[in-house]
């Protein structure tokens, strides 16, 4: 449970010797804490179909990814019943284990997972996955039930798994001694994007100021004073700690905002609405972009009520941390326009990994200019163009462009764009 969600590197260590030309100028370092090179294997060609492979996950590996569990007695298992996130409002005995990726040796779509679990009457213990493309780019996480086949929506290289445990009312825990994943690739899903000119989808949504300063959210953060993140009532969506390899844009009445998601919430927890109606995970008929609860609220859908039975007070169909909520212009809680950056295509941009953490994003291809925003890990980032700008050395390398990303409104050293190419593939001049 250590390492992943670690950025794909690809043949990332060329970047040494493929660097873009040079401009004389004033060599800087962007500010950035605790960055660090992996070398991962290079991703196998894609073939038509591959036989299945599987493999047992280690279950003692706890990290940083990792939310309130404990491995004790050969088994996991929930450590603190007053653990909840923070964004549900609900009872605890809530814990999340992110476990290590699994390479494998050709790209697979489809996930078959075998759980060795006790599980209470009441408790939970839910296992989702996801998949890493060659490129990079996380799929959605995907429930995965025992036994039952889970399609992927492309061909990746690395596999993931998430558990998800709930307490029973009284603190009955599941234990869960054993996971066992199979992949294989059934030949039936294109190997590209799934949308080559659609761009990211948008929706305009009822927006709660989530405050609970000092509580902990689903991925494990601590919500700090003027903090910036959003909560989604849905799991499929949720960054592993200190990542936006899920992010939203939040345009409120004074500005807009980009995002990572960290929480689950408000209300629901698999309601994910950004989605078409016929990939959601609940709810599939109502339309996309309409969250449940507001839904509830408005129309007496479910009977006015959320997946927990709870009667819905509120529309909210996301919940905004404090420094979120007031930089976009709310001072009470109210409608916004969110952009879910990771869904269909980029439109005009096309989407890369990046590595490092706090690295900043600037006003202008220059480490002088102003900083106008942060990206706290690794990130799924949407590239319109690129330029030559300042001479940036890091660790080694040394590269002068810089990459336009219209979701932040700033550039980018290309360094940190987690690729083999020093000047971005397929990405044209500003």
């Amino acid at each position: 449970m250590l390492t992943p969600p670690t950025p794909y590197r690809g043949s990332a260590a060329r970047r040494r010797t493929r660097s873009a030309p040079l401009l004389a100028g004033t060599v800087c370092l962007l500010a950035l804490a605790g960055t660090a090179l992996a070398s991962a294997p290079a991703p196998a060609a894609e073939t038509s179909s591959s036989a299945p492979v599987s493999w047992q996950q280690d279950l003692s590996r706890t990290g940083a990814d990792d939310v309130n569990v404990q491995y004790r007695a050969g088994a996991l298992r929930v450590r603190d019943g007053s653990v909840s996130p923070a964004s549900l409002g609900r009872g605890g005995g809530y814990a999340s284990a992110v476990l290590e990726a699994h390479h494998v040796d050709r790209p697979v779509n489809r996930v078959t997972v075998a759980l060795d679990a006790t599980v209470p009457a009441a408790a939970s213990a839910e296992v989702d996955v996801r998949g890493r493309s060659a490129d990079g780019a996380w799929t959605e996480w995907r429930s995965a039930a025992t036994g039952a086949a889970t399609q992927l929506p492309r061909r990746v290289v690395d596999v993931q798994a998430r558990l998800t445990l709930w307490n029973a009312e009284g603190g009955a825990t599941a234990v869960v001694r054993g996971l066992t994943l199979t992949a294989e690739d059934t030949g039936s899903v294109p190997a590209g994007p799934e949308s080559a000119v659609a761009s990211a989808f948008s929706a305009r949504v009822y927006a709660t100021r989530e405050g609970l300063v000092g509580h902990t959210t689903a991925n494990g953060h601590v919500i700090r004073e003027n903090d910036h993140f959003v909560a989604l009532p849905s799991r499929r969506a949720l960054s592993p700690a200190g990542s936006g390899q899920y992010s939203v844009q939040v345009c409120g009445p004074v500005r807009c905002e980009t995002a990572p998601v960290w929480d689950v919430g408000p209300w629901n927890t698999h309601d994910d609405h950004w989605n078409p109606s016929a990939q959601r995970e609940q709810w599939k008929d109502l339309p996309r972009g309409l969250p449940e609860a507001q839904a509830a609220y408005e129309d007496g859908y479910n009977g006015g009520r959320d997946e927990f039975g709870r009667q819905v007070a509120n529309p909210a169909g996301i919940d905004l941390a404090d420094g979120t909520f007031y930089n976009v212009g709310l001072d009470d809680n109210g409608w916004v326009t969110v952009t879910y950056l990771w869904t269909d295509g980029g439109g005009d941009t096309t989407s890369f990994p990046t590595w490092g953490t706090d690295v900043g994003v600037r006003q202008q291809a220059t480490t002088a200019s102003t900083r106008v925003a942060n990206l706290p890990g690794p990130t799924t980032v949407r590239v319109r163009c690129q330029v030559h700008g300042q001479l940036v050395n890091h660790d080694g390398y040394s590269n002068d462009a810089w990459s336009y990303l219209p979701d932040y409104g700033g550039y980018v050293s290309n360094i940190f764009i987690d690729v083999a190419d020093a000047w971005l593939p397929g990405v044209p001049d500003c």
